[in-house]
C-alpha cells in the first residue's frame, strides 16, 4: 500500500515574498532557476556546492585550499583537511544586547539572556572548566533539562575544544553510566531538580549516585533550579553553578580553533538493543550542515525565534542550539509540552512571537486528539514554519495543522537523526508541500532508495540510502579504534553506501514518504509493510490514544512467517470488546490492504517509548518472543513493558 498522491499542494510559496527567502536568494547566487536542478548541482559537484555553503552561510574560520579528500569513500572521505574553525565561536559571534534566549520552564520559571550576558557567562563557565584542568579533546557532561545554564556549559566546552555530551534528568542512574561511563568525562554538570506537569522532581540523590560510580569525575557542578541553594554535600567535589566566580566584564570567551573534523559532540543511539553507541560529530560538519538547514531550508533569518520542543537526550536539541549561528533567539522549554491543559507551547508561541515552531509528530497527534485549535485560540501571526520529526507524521497530522494552526504556514515533516545529528530529508520554502510527504531530499545528500538488489526505485518503498560522503558524517564510535562498529552500523548492507535504515520511498513530487524503520517492518506472507501505515489508520479512531504493532513468528517453533498483531491503549473509560476489534480491523482493511490486517488486536495501559518519545517495537517483540530487552535503562517508561508480557499466547 502507498499513501495516495494528493496532486493539490496544501501550501504553495507565496509568489510576492518566495524571492525574499534565503534559499531562493542562493539558488539565484548558484544560477539555478529550480531546486531539483540546485540539489543535483550540489550533489554533483560537492567540493564547489560546500565551499559555497560556507561563504553564503558566513562561517567564521579558515578554510583553506582543499575542500574534499578521497572523495570516493564511504566512510573515509576527508572534508576541508585543511581548515582550523570553532563551532562555537559561530555561535557567539555577537556580543550586544540583542536576546539570545528565552526560557520558559512550564509556568514556573521565565528568563530572558541578552548575547551580551550569554557571552559572560561562557566566559564564567569556561574559567571554571580551565581551573578543572579542561582542555581539548577532554570530555564534559551535561545530566541536565533543556536550561540556559545548559546552552553555557555547552558553548564554554567547546570552544575549548573539549567534546560536549548530554543526557535528559529523567534517565536512571545506569542509563546514565551507560552512556557517560564510556566517555569517561572529566566534569559534570546536573541540576538538583526540574518540574514535570507542576511537580518537583528532585534529583540530588541520582546525583550522588551517579557521580560515585564515575572515577573520571575531578568536578562537579550542580545547578540550582528548584532551589537556589540546594543540599550538594552529599556529591563528591561539587560546587554550586551560581557560586561560581564571575569573570571581568571584559573578559572575553577563548576559542580554540580545531581541525574540521575534530571531536564537538558524542552522542548517543536510543539503546533499546545493547549499551548505546557513541557517536561522534566535528566541529566543522556540524557547523555546515546546520548553517545549511537553518539558513537555506528553515529559513531562519537574524532576529527569527526559533523554537523545538525537545530534551537535552534527543539530538534535536544540538539542532536548535545552532540555531544562534543564523542570527535567531532561542526559545527554550522544559517541562511537559501538556502542562496548561495542553497549550503552553502555543502560549509560548504568541508571547515570544515565534517565527518557527519545532515538535514531534506524537504532539501533533495528541494535540489533533485534545481538540485543540490554536489558530482560534492564540495570535500566532508571526509563525512561518512547524517542524515535525520523530516517527512519521501522517497525512492526517497535515490536515491538523493546516486546519487548526494556520493555512499560510510552511509544514516541514523532517527526517534524519542521532546518526547525523541533522536531516537527509526536511522542509523547502520554495517548494510546495503536498499531503503525507516530506518536501525534498536535502542540498548536499546524495540521498536516494534502492531495493532489496541496491537498485534506485520510484513511487516504490525501499532502502533509504546516500549513495555519497557528506560532512556530517560522524568520525565515527568512541572505543571503536578500528572503526568496524561504525561500518557495520551504516555500510554492511550495500557497499560504500550509507544505508540509514528507514522504510521509504521517492514520490513523483520528488518528495519523500517515510514508512517507518526498516528493522521493525512487517513481512507478513513475505510481503513488506511499514508500520506507520497501519498507525495512520489505528489511530484516527477516536477510541485510540496510541498503538503498537509487531511482527510475531508464526506458527511457534517453525518461524515459517509472521502475524501482525497489533497493540492498542486506548482512550480514557473506553475498553476493547468485539465490536472496537471489529471497527479498528475494518479501518485498516479499507485503506490499505488484507495483509496489514492484524491477526490479533490487544488492549495494553501504556506503550513504552524512549526518552525521545519514540515507541520501541523491537522492544515489544523481544518480550513477546521472550527474548531479553538489553536496556531497559533506554526507556522513558520501562515498566510499561510489563504490559506485554503473556498478553499474545503462542498457541491462540
Amino acid at each position: 500500500m502507498t499513501y495516495a498522491i494528493d496532486n493539490t499542494p496544501l501550501w504553495k510559496p507565496d509568489p510576492a515574498t518566495v524571492g525574499d527567502t534565503r534559499m531562493a536568494q542562493f539558488m539565484q547566487a548558484m544560477g539555478h532557476g529550480r531546486y531539483a536542478d540546485l540539489w543535483q548541482w550540489s550533489v554533483d559537484r560537492p567540493e564547489e556546492f560546500w565551499t559555497q555553503i560556507w561563504r553564503f552561510c558566513g562561517a567564521v574560520g579558515e578554510r583553506g585550499e582543499v575542500v574534499l579528500e578521497a572523495g570516493e569513500r564511504m566512510p573515509g572521505a576527508r572534508w576541508f583537511p585543511e581548515a582550523r574553525l570553532n563551532y562555537a565561536e559561530n555561535l557567539l559571534q555577537r556580543r550586544d544586547a540583542g536576546e539570545a534566549l528565552v526560557f520558559w520552564g512550564e509556568d514556573k520559571v521565565k528568563r530572558r539572556m541578552s548575547r551580551a550576558e550569554l557571552h559572560a557567562e561562557v566566559a564564567r563557565f569556561q574559567q571554571f572548566l580551565i581551573a578543572a584542568g579542561v582542555g581539548a579533546g577532554d570530555r564534559v557532561a551535561g545530566f541536565l533539562p533543556n536550561l540556559p545554564e545548559t546552552l553555557v556549559a555547552m558553548l564554554a566546552t567547546t570552544a575549548l575544544g573539549a567534546i560536549w555530551s548530554s543526557a535528559s534528568p529523567d534517565f536512571g542512574v545506569q542509563g546514565v553510566l551507560d552512556r557517560f561511563g564510556q566517555i569517561e568525562p572529566k566534569v559534570l554538570i546536573c541540576v538538583d531538580g526540574y518540574w514535570y506537569n507542576g511537580k518537583p522532581v528532585d534529583c540530588l540523590a541520582k546525583n550522588a549516585e551517579v557521580v560515585a560510580k564515575m572515577p573520571s569525575l575531578v568536578k562537579t557542578v550542580v545547578v540550582p533550579y528548584l532551589a537556589e541553594l540546594p543540599a550538594i554535600g552529599a556529591i563528591a567535589n561539587a560546587v554550586n553553578w551560581a557560586q561560581i566566580p564571575v569573570v571581568d566584564g571584559e573578559k572575553s570567551v577563548f576559542f580554540t580553533r580545531v581541525a574540521f573534523d575534530h571531536p564537538l559532540f558524542i552522542m548517543f543511539s536510543s539503546g533499546t538493543t545493547g549499551v548505546p553507541k557513541c557517536i561522534v560529530h566535528c566541529h566543522g560538519g556540524v557547523l555546515l550542515q546546520h548553517l545549511k538547514e537553518h539558513v537555506l531550508h528553515s529559513d531562519v533569518r537574524p532576529g527569527d525565534r526559533l523554537f523545538y520542543f525537545t530534551t537535552c537526550g534527543w539530538m534535536m536539541w544540538n539542532w536548535l542550539v545552532s540555531g544562534l549561528a543564523a542570527g535567531a533567539t532561542l526559545l527554550l522549554y522544559d517541562g511537559s509540552p501538556f502542562a496548561g491543559k495542553g497549550k503552553v507551547l502555543f502560549d509560548l508561541a504568541e508571547a515570544e512571537k515565534m517565527t518557527h515552531f519545532g515538535t514531534s509528530a506524537k504532539f501533533i497527534d495528541a494535540a489533533a486528539k485534545l481538540g485543540l485549535t490554536p489558530g482560534k485560540t492564540h495570535d500566532l501571526s508571526a509563525l512561518r514554519a512547524m517542524f515535525s520529526t520523530g516517527s512519521p507524521l501522517s497525512p492526517e497530522g497535515f490536515d491538523w495543522v493546516y486546519r487548526e494552526i494556520k493555512q499560510d504556514i510552511l509544514l516541514a515533516s523532517i527526517s534524519g537523526g542521532t546518526d547525523i545529528v541533522s536531516c537527509f530529508v526536511l522542509g523547502n520554502p520554495v517548494l510546495p508541500v503536498y499531503r503525507g510527504e516530506i518536501q525534498c531530499r536535502g542540498l548536499g545528500m546524495a540521498v536516494d532508495v534502492f531495493d532489496e538488489n541496491g537498485q534506485p526505485i520510484r513511487s516504490e518503498k525501499g532502502e533509504l540510502v546516500c549513495t555519497k560522503p557528506f560532512p556530517v558524517m560522524p568520525v565515527g564510535f568512541w572505543n571503536d579504534a578500528d572503526g568496524a562498529k561504525y561500518r557495520a552500523a551504516y555500510f554492511e548492507r550495500f557497499a560504500n553506501i550509507w544505508c540509514h535504515g528507514d522504510f521509504s520511498e521517492l514520490t513523483a513530487h520528488d518528495g519523500v514518504i517515510i514508512y517507518g524503520r526498516s528493522d521493525a517492518t512487517l513481512n507478513p506472507g513475505g510481503v513488506r509493510i511499514g508500520t506507520a501505515e497501519i498507525y495512520r489508520q489505528v489511530e484516527q479512531l477516536p477510541e485510540v490514544a496510541e498503538s503498537l504493532v509487531i511482527g510475531q513468528d508464526w506458527p511457534p517453533g517453525k518461524n515459517d512467517d509472521v502475524r501482525v498483531v497489533l497493540f492498542v491503549k486506548l482512550a480514557d473509560g473506553q475498553n476493547l470488546d468485539a465490536g472496537l476489534v471489529d471497527r479498528i480491523k475494518q479501518q485498516i482493511r479499507a485503506n490499505t490492504t488484507p495483509r496489514h490486517v492484524p491477526a490479533k488486536v490487544v488492549q495494553v495501559q501504556d506503550i513504552p517509548r524512549t526518552k525521545s518519545g519514540k515507541i520501541v517495537e523491537l522492544a515489544v517483540r523481544n518480550v513477546v518472543h521472550g527474548q531479553p530487552v538489553k536496556n531497559v535503562e533506554a526507556l522513558a517508561n520501562p515498566e510499561a513493558l510489563e504490559c506485554f508480557r503473556g498478553r499474545v499466547e503462542l498457541d491462540d
